[in-house]
């Protein structure tokens, strides 16, 4: 029989632990250099209560330093002129030579890469360096979030199947469903562009909008092009935590006058609890409006907010929204939905949306 040596086994726990208790509410931009090079944006920066973190492989660059992550010891070391400084994700210290530098806030893995804070940069590595190191922070003015459940009170709260309380978020998990998928190609467009690929673009940046901003999680049903029966279309939103359910497709007409954008809400809903936040029977239209709402302030012309009786029942009270992002038999549509700078335009006004729906009273 196979057995897992107990300190990997700790390893592991430890690295699930720390991956669960990351929350990551919002997203800034920050300007960094050494001296005598011009200024680098780097755009990924997260924040985990209310600190700015960086993505260690982005800083080193900029200031001119190399790094290197030991998989066999789960160490990184960045070599400097001061020597080698070492540390490990979730470490309370520094190692330089002889000597432990303290840290104000631990390293992270914040979306599969290693970060490090903003005071790391600043009083660790900075003075570690010969050279005067610019730093400025694009967005200083990013609210810290509300303190949230710990790893294992979520834990137990799912194995508990604990009931949703007033005091949680409003918005605790999100799902999207890029259509089709594999050999079901979806609707074909103008210069046989696939409704598959367009729907799964505006999905991932959706995805990323919402981790980088409002950190909670996402499910995709599927990440790449390949085919789900309807069952595993509807996967993702059946964990217990998702408050939403967004469901994204495009169109095609005969003709190629048909353009904008539709969505679409279940005619009826089952309410299992009208005082659970979520629940209700508007909760579905409320999303949408909130959708529509956020693509028309971007510049996106919608069509319409319908009920029809074509949406798939997951939960009865889970907030679920059908998108028909456009007409792909449509020049204007066609060329927005297949660049990545509109599909990016499509991705932020959706998370505006949701962001609007996540803060609703």
């Amino acid at each position: 029989m196979f057995k897992i040596d107990g300190n990997v086994m700790r390893f592991l726990l430890l690295l699930v632990i720390m991956c669960a208790c990351v929350s990551l509410p919002a997203q800034a931009a920050v300007e960094l250099a050494r001296q005598g090079r011009s200024p680098q944006l780097l755009e990924e920066v997260y924040h985990h209560q209310g600190v700015p973190y960086l993505a260690v492989d982005d800083v080193l660059p900029a200031l001119g330093l190399r790094g290197y992550w030991n998989s066999v010891d789960h160490r990184y070391t960045i070599t400097t002129p001061s020597g080698k400084a070492t540390f490990f994700p979730g470490g309370q210290y520094v190692k330089i030579g002889e000597r432990f530098l303290p840290l104000q806030h631990r390293s992270l893995f914040i979306d599969g890469r290693l970060r490090v804070s903003e005071d790391f940069v600043l009083e660790t590595l900075a003075p570690l360096l010969p050279y005067p190191v610019y730093y400025r922070n694009l967005d200083p003015d990013v609210a810290a979030p509300e303190p949230s459940e710990g790893a294992l009170d979520r834990l137990f709260a799912f194995l508990l199947q604990k009931k949703k309380s007033s005091t949680e978020p409003a918005l605790r998990a999100v799902a999207i469903d890029p259509g089709h998928g594999g050999e079901e190609t979806g609707a074909i467009g103008l210069n046989g562009v696939k409704e598959k690929d367009v729907v799964l673009g505006v999905a991932r940046q959706l995805e990323k909008q919402v981790k980088m901003k409002l950190g909670v999680p996402v499910y995709l049903s599927r990440n790449d092009d390949y085919t789900l029966s309807f069952d595993q279309h509807l996967q993702s939103a059946r964990h217990d935590n998702v408050d939403a359910f967004i469901l994204l497709h495009a169109q095609a007409a005969l003709s190629p006058q048909p353009r904008g954008i539709h969505l679409y809400v279940r005619a009826s809903e089952e309410t299992f609890s009208t005082t659970q936040p979520g629940g209700g029977k508007a909760s579905s239209m409320m999303l949408a409006l909130r959708l529509s709402e956020a693509l028309r302030e971007a510049g996106f012309e919608v069509v319409e907010v319908t009920q029809a009786p074509l949406l798939p029942l997951v939960r009865g009270n889970l907030p679920t929204v059908l998108i028909e992002l456009g007409y792909l038999s449509n020049n204007g549509d066609c060329q927005l939905l297949t660049d990545n700078a509109g599909q990016a335009r499509l991705a932020a006004a959706l998370f505006s949306g949701l962001q609007k729906f996540s803060a609703r009273p």
